[in-house]
């Protein structure tokens, strides 16, 4: 029930992050081939000007454009007849008649010259108006501007033409500065009328591509004149679509069709090929949480950011599946991410690839995470990865290096630094999750760690049994596939819990057994309860559950048959409870478990061996082992025939290594005789 809910969850989240495109929407850009089929004209389709002949016509129109303006003859007569009013009332100018006519004479000509705005003087100072336009009976005149002033201008001319100081005073009294009033006035509503004319004949159609005809096949180059035939395209495909009902417009349905059938075959995978992972709710919950987790990102960064589809750090998903799960399980999950975010990019196949390349050196490069050393090593792998991908693609579409754009070094740049804080997320991932990585495993190797060093000083016997099982069991995981840090820190740990009771352990004594005072069924309580002392440390010093499993598994429901059997013969003939005798368990559910058991059972059997021949080891080996098969203690465990041979021949290879026979040396007598007693090499 719950990964069903959680199937339509994420497929909910995805479709509702998708573009709600039209049918006839498409991702193309300038310069870039066509990644669609065959696309035709709807109807009959003008052909204008290409975004570049558009730019060259509308500078060339901006720099010829004249402006229109017009002159108001009615502000000039106001302006000289008010002045006319002023100066000829005003008695104490100290001017004749024929002075005061100067200056009503001087206003005339200034206006009749011609008196613009503060701006429109710039324009012609600065040698960019040099005509103006009037239109007189709808026809348009162009008059020069080298007479225009303005009214600063004009009052600066004035004190050049009466230098005398009573002809100044009667200036200021006068204010002749109001009257310089602009009389050539550009006409705005006229002027944008003509440039607007003037631009639409410019810009009318130089052709039509009639219903049906071809407009672009999939790779031809979007030149700048395809560009525009596009933009039309889309402009009466819009149209189209506004004023009638278009089953296509919304294809909501086909989205959901993808998106499910993209799940469907991330779940097929899991259940079919990972069902550990598939039957697990909080590893279906991360590899879900994950997909869906980066596809939100993947949208945002695709929406706010140019180029930000691409920053986004899509290795860090497989570098983390590789790090809890497998490389398998990492690839395939991180091709379903890779599927799911192609619907948003401007051209897919580029993306898929590109990402497929990155992808496939993320897992190569960082197969085991076992120092952070490891993920800068792997983050300049993948930046070099994303690089030559991307200029391959532009290389084989655009057939030159001109059309690579540095904007997307600088995202996989920003893409490669956003892989540090996969360390992060590996920490997060344990903490939320349970889950346990190998760097966690390298910290719980370290025999300084408290439990260790702990079990070394209590229990030096028990120790020396574990750091000999981890030396056999990761030499056997590693033959087999199996996961060799794991194996090699579970075998460090998986007696445990003998640090309550070290000395009722064979390895552990030195001369005295306790049992010999205690009955059989009371010497296997306590030995049985050095896998429930074990779980109790375990959660005490919050150890992870894989390695508890190795605690509670590494015995399984087997017996403590040295007092079973003991308990059996002196008790001839009477009904024994196997219980009392019998671990906890449960049985091995693992490879690496199983490797564990075998390899302690083998350990320990082998100090009794009086002598440690190739035939008295492999016979040790086979019974061990083939015992505990035939007792049906790893029926449970997924490991195979074939692993079991491997096992036992490792483990016979490496039993023989630690009993070699040694060489002896002879000593050096004073008088240079022959040596009377031998030395170990060693």
């Amino acid at each position: 029930m719950l990964r069903a809910a959680l199937f339509l969850v994420c497929v909910a989240v995805a479709v509702w992050l998708l573009p709600k495109k039209g049918a006839n929407s498409y991702n193309y850009e300038m310069n870039k081939p066509w990644a669609y089929s065959l696309l035709t004209a709807p109807s009959d389709m003008p052909i204008y000007l290409d975004s570049v002949s558009a730019k060259a016509v509308r500078d060339s129109i901006d720099r010829a454009f004249r402006p229109v303006y017009v002159r108001d003859i009615n502000i000039e007569k106001s302006a000289i007849a008010a002045y006319a009013t002023r100066v000829n009332s005003t008695h104490d100018l100290g001017l004749t008649p024929q002075e005061r006519n100067k200056l009503i004479a001087a206003l005339r000509k200034f206006l009749e010259n011609g008196i613009v705005d503060q701006d429109t003087y710039q324009l012609i100072r600065g040698g960019k108006l040099h005509e103006v336009r009037f239109i007189h009976d709808n026809t348009a005149i162009s008059i020069p501007t080298d007479n225009y002033l303005s009214a600063r201008e004009a009052y600066t001319a004035l004190d050049s033409i009466f230098a005398d100081e009573h002809f100044r005073k009667a200036i200021e009294k006068t204010a002749f500065s109001q009257f310089l009033v602009p009389t050539v006035v550009k006409d705005t509503l006229a002027t944008a009328r003509l440039y607007e004319d003037m631009l639409q004949k410019a810009m009318a159609p130089r052709g039509v591509i009639q219903q049906g005809e071809r407009i672009i096949d999939r790779g031809d180059i979007v030149t700048p004149e395809l560009y525009s035939l596009l933009k039309t395209y889309e402009r009466i495909s819009g149209q189209k679509s506004a004023n009638q009902v278009d089953r296509h417009h919304y294809p909501v349905l086909g989205q959901i069709f993808y998106v499910v059938l993209i799940f469907g075959a991330l779940y097929m995978f899991l259940f079919l090929f990972r069902s550990r992972i598939f039957s697990n709710n909080r590893s279906l919950e991360f590899v879900m949480l994950l997909v869906t987790g980066f596809l939100i990102l993947a949208f945002a960064m695709n929406d706010t950011i140019r180029c930000g589809l691409y920053m986004v750090p899509f290795t860090i998903l497989p570098i983390l599946l590789v790090v809890f799960f497998d490389g398998r399980t990492a690839f395939f999950v991180y091709m379903v991410e890779i599927l799911l975010c192609s619907m948003v990019a401007a051209f897919p196949l580029e993306f898929i690839f590109v990402q497929w390349i990155a992808g496939v050196v993320a897992i190569s490069s960082l197969k085991e995470l076992n120092r952070r050393s490891q993920l800068v090593r792997s983050a300049l792998f993948i930046f070099l990865a994303y690089c030559m991908a991307y200029a391959a693609v532009e290389i084989l579409q655009a057939g030159t290096l001109d059309k690579i754009s540095t904007r997307m070094f600088g995202a996989f740049g920003i893409n490669g630094i956003l892989i540090s804080f996969a360390y992060f997320m590996v920490f997060l991932a344990e903490k939320m999750f349970g889950f346990t990585s190998a760097v966690t495993l390298v910290e719980l190797n370290d025999v300084n760690n408290p439990t260790l060093r702990e079990l070394s000083r209590e229990c030096p016997g028990t120790f020396q049994h574990s750091m000999q099982v981890s030396n056999l069991a990761s030499e056997a995981a590693h033959r087999i596939g199996a996961n060799v840090q794991l194996v090699r820190t579970g075998a460090l740990y998986h007696d445990i819990g003998k640090i309550d009771n070290p000395a009722f352990f064979t390895e552990n004594q030195h001369g005295v057994n306790p049992h010999d005072a205690l009955s059989p069924i009371q010497s296997a309580r306590i030995v049985i309860g050095h896998v429930t002392g074990g779980l109790k440390r375990a959660d005490k010093v919050k150890l992870p559950q894989v390695i508890k499993d190795f605690i509670s598994q590494h015995h399984g429901h087997g017996k403590a048959k040295y007092f079973y059997n003991t308990y059996c013969n002196a008790h001839p003939g009477e009904e024994v409870d196997a219980e009392a005798f019998t671990y906890p368990g449960p049985n091995p559910q693992t490879k690496e478990t199983s490797i564990l058991m075998m390899a302690d059972a083998v350990e320990a059997a082998s100090r009794s061996l009086t002598e440690h021949t190739v035939e008295s080891i492999t016979a040790l080996v086979n019974r061990i082992i083939d015992g505990q098969i035939a007792d049906g203690l790893h029926d449970e465990s997924p490991i195979s025939f074939r692993d079991v041979n491997t096992i036992k021949q490792s483990f016979i290879e490496r039993l023989r290594t630690m009993y070699h026979a040694r060489i002896k040396y002879p000593e050096l007598n004073s008088d240079g005789a022959k040596p009377t007693e031998p030395e170990s090499k060693d």
